[in-house]
């Protein structure tokens, strides 16, 4: 088998590769070790950015998300039993961001993918990769039950945080950098119309909780907690009494309740790996970076990533020169550390510090009266939380 990239991971980032660079003329092959009913049940966030709704659009993959996304103008933020709204377009020109989960971003570009070649191989056991630093790289791998080899002229590690790809590169050569948070989030996906339009953020002195939606029909909510918290401890009724304790304020705002569908600990930790190139292997989305969820930043950032990766595969492939991708690394590790930043600070805003002291609260109540109550604060928040541009360089 021969392709021109080839693409390990059939999740967001991989998948908006192969759509963009068909529409470049390139082809590609993805190899997923999981299975395709694996891979559309997922559930991962689904907040989008403005330039990632922008991309998906000019990719050819956004007709359903224009149907059934949920634009929102902006957030609250509850503290003290006070909401205090952040308006996004009044602070952005004009911009907003769109609710529409993961799995549905996934499940529109595996159908673009499969009417244009139908080149994605779920169930690709045991992917190795060889030569990424010579002219000539390419993957093994077990379909089928048989051994096979896919020949490539590059190799996009878009296999998260535990896949084979960044894992393939030299230990003395990455460089990596890590924080791990001292608490997690309980979530619930819950069968309960949404109580209002826009997501909440509470810092609760019984710690953070975020009210959020995947559809009219579905709310997403979350309860911080300890990394190793049991769930068995968490029976529905005592979720439901922590997040109406959390959640609600002085204005009447009540969250409605439905049968819980699912729940689930996410651990936090912010992750970058500096080394997004090793020759002719390319590493993008979450194979580079995790980010706490606070920020609602995981997708996006693979869409960056995306972006100028495969506008570099395209003047390469055009034209031979190759100083955009010699540029890839640099370029996109400036959008990385901005949303790391973004997502670190409202994580830190938002959450109850177990190893806080009573000085550290009064500051973190002080931040948020800045950062809600100011222009400037509220401007802040709005710019990063709406989306920095792609190719961000952090200069004017």
């Amino acid at each position: 088998m021969k392709t021109q990239v080839g693409i390990i991971g059939a999740g967001p980032a991989g998948l908006m590769l192969a759509q963009v660079l068909r529409q470049h003329g390139i082809d590609s092959v993805i190899l997923e070790q999981r299975s395709e009913d694996y891979v559309l049940s997922r559930i991962r966030a689904g907040v989008l950015e403005h330039p990632a709704v922008e991309f998906l659009h000019a990719m050819g993959a956004g007709e359903r998300l224009a149907k059934e996304g949920m634009p929102h103008e902006g957030i609250d933020m509850l503290f003290r039993g006070e909401k205090r709204r952040i308006d996004f377009p009044s602070l952005t020109g004009g911009k907003k961001v769109t609710v529409y989960g993961q799995q549905e971003v996934v499940k529109d570009l595996i159908r673009l993918k499969k009417e244009f070649d139908g080149q994605i191989l779920f169930e690709a056991e045991n992917v190795a990769i060889h030569g990424a630093e010579s002219d000539s790289p390419s993957l093994s791998f077990i379909y089928g039950g048989e051994q096979k080899t896919l020949a490539c002229d590059f190799i996009a590690g878009c296999d998260g945080f535990h896949g084979v790809a960044r894992q393939s590169i030299p230990e003395a050569k990455l460089k990596l950098f890590e924080k791990v948070y001292p608490f997690a989030w309980l979530g619930i996906l819950a069968d309960a119309a949404p109580a209002q339009d826009e997501l909440i953020y509470s810092r609760h002195d019984n710690g953070f909780a975020l009210f959020s939606m995947r559809s009219p029909e579905v709310t997403r909510l979350y309860l911080q907690c300890d990394p190793e918290e049991n769930l068995d401890e968490w029976p529905d009724s005592r979720v439901w009494d922590e997040l109406h304790r959390r959640l609600e304020a002085k204005d009447g705002f009540r969250v409605n309740e439905g049968r819980i569908t699912r729940k689930d600990v996410t651990p936090m930790r912010s992750f970058v790996c500096e080394t997004m190139r090793h020759g002719r292997l390319f590493l993008a989305g979450d194979a580079a970076h995790i980010v706490p969820p606070t920020g609602a930043k995981g997708l996006n950032l693979a869409a960056g990533d995306v972006k100028l990766l495969s506008d570099a595969l395209a003047v390469y492939f055009k034209s031979g020169d190759t100083t955009q991708l010699d540029g890839y690394e640099a370029l996109a590790l400036k959008r990385i550390w901005a949303a790391q930043r973004f997502s670190w600070f409202m994580t830190r805003l938002l959450h109850k510090d177990p190893g806080a002291n009573a000085f550290d609260e009064e500051v973190q109540f002080a931040d948020l009266d800045y950062f809600t109550g100011t222009e400037a604060g509220r401007r802040t928040i709005a710019e990063n939380y709406v989306g920095l541009p792609f190719g961000w360089t952090g200069a004017a």
